[in-house]
């Protein structure tokens, strides 16, 4: 008679990549070590370039951690750091979604007409070349001081991935399977709901989770064209204020909004397979 040694799955299953034999557990602890030590890493080059290397310039120590951190504190709970992430999100969001407007259907266009695409593919490239800040008196001038000029700018800066992906999603579409449905008698709208739309949508969604990083980084700077709100303005504020320690503050709340954006678009925005 024999007995059957094995151990229950459960106890002694691995994670991809972890060692044979390793329990899922540890493999996740191991996992979560790794991730922390960049950042204990980061965090203490912070601490010594400011307070050990910079020990005798104030301006570098006003940088250190033991007074960005509770700044940054005080900020959330008693300062304007919360209403000014949540008027940057607004703008973000704003530019967003006109960029969409405006590059998802032009972008079908190109990729479904050729000879458009061919047309408008030097000015495309000429403009997405220029920086999107360089519009910014451009942007003052039309729309003058405020929301606008800086959900302008964002949509200028989105919209060159949403468009362009949508293009190449497009124009990579297999020819046979819209002569397909043509040949059984689909109109225009249905072919675009039923072939076109559902085989773009790894690239278009790809296209948004870039046009969302690139909007965010356009944003800080476009909100210093004279707004009284946002991250960017906090920044100069700081900045004019001679207040190192909320400066660093902002510039922490600016990293780690994009960190949770980013995690959040790769979440919804990133192409499950089989989908």
């Amino acid at each position: 008679m024999t007995i059957d040694q094995r151990t229950p799955a459960t106890t002694h299953a691995a994670l991809p990549g972890a060692a044979p034999g390793t329990s899922v557990a540890t493999a996740r602890t191991r996992a979560a070590v790794w991730r922390l030590v960049p950042i204990a890493v980061a965090f203490a080059a912070w601490w010594l370039l400011t307070t050990v290397a910079g020990a005798g310039s104030p301006l570098l120590t006003g940088f250190a951690p033991q007074h960005a951190l509770p700044a940054l504190v005080r900020g959330v709970l008693d300062g304007p750091l919360l209403p000014d992430a949540a008027a940057s999100l607004w703008r973000l969001i704003a530019g967003l979604a006109l960029a969409a407007a405006v590059g998802i259907p032009v972008g079908l266009s190109c990729g479904l007409l050729p000879g458009l695409e061919r047309a408008t593919r030097p000015l495309f490239q000429f403009t997405r070349m220029i920086s999107p800040l360089a519009w910014a008196p451009v942007a003052v001038a039309l729309f003058g001081v405020g929301h606008q000029p800086v959900v302008f700018l964002v949509a200028m800066a989105a919209v060159w991935p949403v468009l362009l992906n949508t293009t190449a999603g497009v124009r990579g579409i297999d020819p046979a399977f819209l002569q397909v449905a043509r040949s059984l008698g689909a109109t225009r709208w249905e072919v675009m709901a039923t072939v076109v739309l559902p085989a773009i949508r790894p690239q278009l969604l790809t296209g948004l989770r870039l046009a969302l990083g690139v909007a965010w980084v356009v944003l800080v700077p476009a909100e210093m064209l004279g707004v009284s709100s946002g991250l960017g303005y906090a920044v100069l504020n700081a900045r004019d204020q001679l207040a190192y320690d909320g400066l660093m503050a902002v510039i922490l709340i600016i990293g780690l909004l994009g960190y949770l954006l980013d995690a959040l678009a790769q979440r919804v925005l990133t192409p499950r397979r089989g989908t």
